[in-house]
């Protein structure tokens, strides 16, 4: 059996515990096999990130900041595109086969230990989620980094993150996702997301909607944590589009930086880059970074499945937005990025989601949308799904196809309809992670 095997069979058996989603409200079990292990999570030091939507494109920004100031870097991101490899990165790549199973060997033992423990006194075995973040930890200090930027599964409070001792605390927007878990108030989300926050810490806070920013601003004055918040300490003065992304002039508390690229689309990703810059501004004491190094490390960003082109003629772009404030993003980042004269939707999504929020978000910008299906047991059932399309779009402009492949056919077709010229017609696939890997490697791409 070679390590990709291995890999796999791992992942498979890891899946038998309880899925990521499933918040198990202790931080015990995390602990106690990291206490076992020697607290890895300690030898290096943390930028922790929470918040709805951005964490994973913010910490790719951030963990390129400190690897072209020369720093090792470790990234601990979720959910995975292609292989359960890319949640632990290590110098901006997924961790090796031959790394993951020795993660994976030099961890299990103890969680085995502290399993049998918790079911003796009738709790539950760790779950999928808390296996992996106790991976990284162990990965991150084998190799050994020099910091971790460290994602986040679900919240903040509960999540198995939470046991790092975090230098910087970064929160991007807060807005509604995982209510049967979080809360159904943005209060509610808010409280368990500012739980990352520790005493002494600096707290980087994206621009929050003012029931959010009250409890950021509470969490950090109990915690003796100095708070910094877009709009008031830092800010995007200004933008102008470019070729495959942007230009920006970013104030932060240290300088204003100008005629900084960005290749990523979209305002949204100006500001997760200026949380990138803020973050990293603190992480290497407060001052100003060379301005080529921020060059460098945004020029060289890429978020794979974050409004990216993956074919051309006509254009499919792919999205892992999953919520109705990842809609507004990306619908407001293709009309100023893209010139489309017709542009249909693919989607999917988890049965969970405010699928009608969503699909509403996204009327304004398709001409049609065709519902699928997806490889996930956790899914929208997809007649359920083309009911509310047929609902917020008129019936005529809602369709059904039986696989992701059917649906893309179909929707290149509809898009073309009319024979618009080239650059002018698109589709666009998006609703779920899940979603977008598939289409990715459907369409040849599967690199993370």
């Amino acid at each position: 059996m070679n390590a990709e095997q291995r890999v796999e069979e791992i992942y498979r058996e890891i899946l038998k515990r309880a899925p990521e989603h499933d918040v198990q409200p202790s931080l015990s079990r995390v602990a106690a096999v990291c206490e076992l292990l020697g607290d890895p999570q300690r030898a290096f030091r943390t930028i922790h990130l929470t918040g709805t939507n951005g964490k994973t494109s913010t910490a790719r920004m951030i963990e390129g900041l400190a690897s072209a100031m020369g720093l090792r870097t470790g990234r601990f991101t979720s959910p995975h595109l292609h292989t359960v490899r890319e949640r632990i990165a290590i110098d901006g790549v997924p961790i090796s086969p031959e790394g993951f199973v020795a993660a994976w060997e030099d961890v299990e033992p103890y969680i085995a230990m502290v399993d049998a423990r918790s079911q003796a006194e009738g709790g539950p075995r760790l779950s999928f989620f808390e296996v992996f973040t106790v991976m990284a930890f162990a990965a991150f200090a084998d190799a050994p980094v020099d910091v971790a930027v460290i994602e986040v599964g679900m919240g903040g409070r509960w999540d198995a993150t939470n046991v790092v001792e975090g230098d910087i605390a970064v929160l991007t927007p807060v807005s509604h996702d995982h209510q049967r878990w979080l809360g159904s108030t943005l209060r509610e989300i808010a409280g368990e997301k500012v739980g990352i926050i520790k005493p002494g810490s600096v707290v980087v806070s994206a621009e929050q909607r003012e029931e959010v920013s009250g409890i950021v601003a509470v969490a950090a004055a109990t915690a003796g944590a100095r708070l910094l918040e877009e709009g008031r300490d830092f800010g995007v003065a200004r933008r102008d589009m470019a070729v495959g992304g942007q230009v920006l002039t970013l104030r932060t508390p240290a300088a204003t930086y100008t005629e900084i690229p960005l290749s990523l689309h979209g305002e949204h990703q100006a500001h997760n880059a200026l949380l990138a810059l803020v973050a990293a501004e603190v992480f290497f004491g407060g001052g100003a970074l060379p301005g080529d190094v921020v060059e460098e490390a945004f020029v060289r960003t890429r978020s794979p499945g974050r409004l990216e082109v993956v074919r051309t003629s006509p254009t499919i772009l792919v999205d892992a937005g999953h919520n109705p404030a990842g809609m507004v993003a990306v619908r407001e980042a293709i009309e100023e990025a893209f010139a489309f004269d017709r542009l249909v939707g693919v989607v999917a999504c988890m049965a969970d989601k405010d699928a009608e929020s969503m699909l509403a978000e996204l009327e304004p910008l398709l001409d049609e949308v065709v519902i699928t299906r997806m490889q996930s047991s956790r899914a929208m059932d997809t007649s359920e799904l083309f009911e509310i399309a047929q609902d917020v779009f008129d019936p005529d402009r809602a369709h059904l196809a039986p696989s992701l492949a059917d649906a893309i056919d179909r929707a290149a077709g509809l898009a073309e309809t009319g024979g618009g010229p080239a650059g002018t017609t698109g589709v666009l696939v998006i609703g779920s992670v899940v979603l977008a890997a598939e289409a990715r490697a459907m369409l040849g791409r599967t690199d993370a």
